[in-house]
């Protein structure tokens, strides 16, 4: 979801030719990267058997990079 989400925002600020939109967008990052790892927090706390898909799977937003 965040992954689509970040493509959408980049389509959303390029498509109108907004580079002000694409900075706010740089600004946003941050903040969902912030939000990811609460939410891994969140769920290996509330969910079992989340702790070992978390030593499944590696990447969390982008695959092969992070």
């Amino acid at each position: 979801m965040c992954t689509g989400a970040l493509f959408l925002f980049v389509g959303m600020f390029l498509s109108v030719g907004s580079w002000l939109g694409l900075f706010v967008f740089l600004l946003l990052i941050p903040a969902l990267i912030w939000r990811i790892f609460d939410e891994e927090k969140f769920l290996a706390w509330k969910l079992p058997g989340y702790l070992e898909y978390q030593k499944r799977v590696r990447f969390r937003l982008i695959p092969l990079v992070w």
